[in-house]
């Protein structure tokens, strides 16, 4: 595995275990519940992609990956136990640096393993949702993804951006990076100008109510 790879792999986790510690602060849970929510955010994606390609799931022989959920983890808490308040958007922010590591490097992996560009991005964009899906589930949420601003759109569209560069033989590294920043920008505008797919509207929600 090329180096820079790893380290994204590496950040991608973190950011995801943060997001999954600041889910159960918010939800008051405990220790356990904090190593628990912090966990299957992290690794949660990219095992149910490594099940689908057939291929030995990657936190199985290797602790690195537990070593970066536990550190990023305990940074959060004492982080957040040192605050008065933490911003409402926090979360959101997290997760979607957590989406731009994952989506990117969850396509690269598929696309090693011969798959279709299509394919690629389907099982990039698993990789960073579904390990937010069973945090927000098991918070007795609606997922993200399915609610809100725009959130699996944006996977697909750094997904893109990433096998169109890859298309064009542009180095993988500046792809990899400029497939995250697409992706990101799109969220993090999403977020803040509250971007969303409409499907029913006021006038649906009307002819439902009593």
């Amino acid at each position: 595995m090329l180096e820079y790879i790893h380290w994204f792999d590496l950040a991608g986790i973190a950011v995801f275990a943060i997001s999954g510690t600041l889910a159960a602060w918010r939800n008051h849970m405990d220790g356990f519940g904090v190593i628990v929510l912090a966990s299957v955010t992290a690794i949660g994606g990219g095992t149910l992609r490594d099940l689908i390609l057939d291929v030995p799931v990657i936190w199985m022989n290797n602790n690195t990956y537990f070593y970066a959920i536990f550190i990023a983890a305990i940074g959060t808490i004492l982080l957040v136990r040192n605050r008065l308040t933490i911003p409402n958007n926090t979360l959101q922010i997290a997760d979607a640096f957590g989406l731009a590591f994952f989506v990117i490097m969850g396509t690269q992996k598929a696309l090693d393993h011969d798959t279709s560009s299509m394919v690629a991005i389907l099982l990039g964009t698993m990789s960073g949702v579904c390990g937010g899906m069973i945090r927000d589930v098991l918070c007795r949420e609606i997922p993200m993804v399915f609610r809100g601003e725009l959130y699996a759109v944006t996977c697909i569209f750094g997904g893109i951006i990433y096998t169109s560069l890859l298309a064009l033989a542009v180095p993988q590294f500046y792809a990899m990076v400029a497939g995250m920043l697409g992706l990101l920008l799109l969220r993090l505008a999403a977020i803040k100008w509250h971007i969303t797919i409409p499907v029913f509207g006021k006038h649906h929600q009307e002819l439902n109510e009593p």
